[in-house]
């Protein structure tokens, strides 16, 4: 069992910049992938970000150039530097991790956090 705490968020002005951190906890996988996802009202939950346990970041054409996913190995610790935030980013984000690097990526991770509130307003 992974426990999953994603934090961070808020309400930010179009242009501002946020850093969310996702805690894992528990019985944690050697060599794990963890993404970020996101689900805005009315629409299905989207792939944000994934990086592999070395570092190996995929990004979604809406975040590249302007998101930037981490980890912290020893932390357990991953992170998303938003910056340039625009209304559309408005959603709730979700931390994720996975036993395999290709699950994460097809949204079928092993296990979610909560979610944490990002708004972005004009």
């Amino acid at each position: 069992q992974v426990q999953l705490v994603e934090s961070g968020g808020g309400l930010v002005q179009a242009g501002g910049s946020l850093r969310l951190p996702c805690a894992a906890s528990g019985t944690i996988f050697s060599g794990n992938a963890m993404g970020w996802y996101r689900q805005a009202p009315g629409k299905r939950r989207e792939k944000v970000a994934v990086i592999s346990y070395d570092g190996s970041a995929n990004y979604a054409d809406s975040a590249k150039g302007r998101f930037t996913i981490s980890r912290d190995n020893a932390k357990n610790t991953m992170y998303l530097q938003m910056n340039s935030l625009k209304p559309e980013d408005t959603a709730l984000y979700y931390c994720a991790e996975g036993r395999f690097f290709a699950n994460v990526l097809a949204g079928v991770a092993d296990y979610w956090g909560q979610g944490t509130q990002v708004t972005v307003f004009s």
